[in-house]
């Protein structure tokens, strides 16, 4: 079976639904997560691992763009009748309506498929690298989800930085989703936009295997990535309930934002894709929850980061932009001025006032319009599920120390070695996809 050929862009460029004039944000070599569904897949027909009679003749259809599920089957035989009867008996299990480009479709006939009055028996859709739907065809339609048979294999890699963390794994032949794994573990402690040559990593990570090939990684075990001559180690942990990363002495890599960047009197207007601009006078998204507050009232940054943007312009007035890590940003809106020394390339703290609040830009009276971004997408704050940030708990620490000391025994690492203190850093500025070689090391383990 041939594999899943991927073409992901090196470095892409994700256009911010935002009222900041569509303004373009390099990824610093993390690459969109939907770049990775963006293939096309030959495939050969498969028996066993579906439950089909290998006695059936079958062949496979890529689906291609703009094709739907109806049009395939009655060009193969299947009456306008069936089709509809098996639309409504998978209603409660797949909509078929959601067939995607480039997936493979498995159609397996009673007779020979150059027959007239040739007959399907089963269609497989492979919905993605493990699940598919399989529709029986008889008196009845069943239809059923199902997965394939998945193998979880623990794996250590080490890679030293030449170009982007992204073009590193590509080079040890790593699947580069691991590039949105480790930046999300190490997201507060190393700025994924000034990866400098020479930051190296090893980290264990759990790739999903399919059918003897890499459908997905899993979770991050333990890591250490090394930013500007700094170690920074990531240990996995279950703590309340959810999977958790903590540091070697227990810390949580997380870091918690302020529920709110100021004293409010009320909120008059919540994030929606719908409202009525009472300037503009008509429907569009208010990506943004409002914040009434009078003139002057102190705005401050709900997070370490910062700051890219701090400007005005007509639709937002003076406003403000932070970088709080390679996933969160956030703005700041109408302000009547900005806090001394506030400008691009200034880093700020968590609670540092950044400026005061006012009615500049399109605003009808003082406020403040503060946005929140995630991946570069906007995302209601009220609504985003963040982990809590708390430590490991008393209770928990002694089995956190061992599991500590067994992950480090299989990253290679000495613990009586590592003496730094706990330190929050972040680095300031983008540095540009360097390209060059990588060393590497790569070893396996079978659980």
């Amino acid at each position: 079976m041939n594999r899943i050929h991927y073409l992901p862009l090196l470095c892409s460029l994700i256009v911010l639904s935002c009222d900041f004039h569509a303004e373009k944000s390099k990824t610093a070599g993390i690459p969109d997560e939907t770049e990775f569904n963006l293939f096309q897949e030959e495939s050969e027909p498969l028996y066993n691992i579906f439950g089909i009679d290998e006695s059936l003749n079958a062949k496979t259809h890529v689906i291609q763009r703009n094709e739907n599920l109806s049009s395939i089957l009655r060009r193969n035989g299947l009456s306008s009748h069936l089709v509809h009867d098996l639309g409504n008996a998978s209603s409660d299990v797949f909509d078929v309506r959601r067939i995607r480009a480039g997936r493979p479709l498995h159609l397996y006939f009673k007779t020979d498929m150059t027959d007239e009055d040739r007959q399907i028996a089963y269609i497989v859709y492979e919905e993605n690298h493990t699940e598919f739907i399989r529709f029986e065809l008889g008196d009845s339609v069943f239809v059923t989800r199902n997965s394939k048979p998945v193998e979880v294999r623990t794996r250590k890699v080490s890679g030293e930085i030449r170009g982007s963390v992204y073009q590193t794994l590509q080079e040890i032949d790593v699947d580069p989703q691991l590039t949105h794994r480790l930046a999300d573990v190490f997201a507060w402690q190393v700025d994924f936009y000034r990866i400098q040559p020479g930051d190296h990593f090893t980290v264990l990570f759990e790739e999903k295997i399919v059918e003897d090939r890499v459908s997905e990684i899993g979770r991050i075990k333990a890591a250490i990535f090394n930013h500007r001559n700094t170690d920074y180690y990531a240990f996995h942990y279950r703590q309340n309930d959810s999977d958790e990363y903590f540091d070697e002495q227990g810390n949580s890599m997380r870091r918690q934002f302020m529920a709110a960047p100021l004293d409010y009197t009320r909120i008059s207007s919540r994030f929606t894709n719908r409202r009525y601009h009472p300037i503009l006078r008509r429907n569009m998204p208010h990506h943004g929850t409002d914040y009434a507050a009078p003139v002057g009232t102190p705005i401050r940054a709900v997070g370490d980061g910062v700051i890219t943007v701090a400007s005005y312009d007509r639709n937002n007035g003076n406003y403000i932009r932070i970088r709080h890590n390679s996933i969160y940003e956030t703005g700041y809106l109408h302000m009547s001025r900005f806090a001394e020394g506030m400008r691009s390339g200034t880093e700020v703290k968590q609670g540092q006032i950044i400026g005061y609040v006012g009615a500049t830009g399109l605003a009808t009276g003082p406020h403040l319009c503060f946005r929140f971004w995630e991946h570069g997408r906007p995302v209601n704050p009220q609504r985003i599920d963040l982990p809590p940030a708390d430590p490991i708990k008393a209770e928990h620490r002694g089995a956190f120390l061992n599991r500590k000391v067994e992950l480090l025994t299989r990253l290679d690492i000495d613990d009586s070695t590592i003496q730094r203190p706990f330190t929050f850093a972040m680095d300031i500025g983008y540095n540009g996809i360097l390209m060059g070689k990588t060393k590497m090391n790569d070893v396996l383990f079978d659980l």
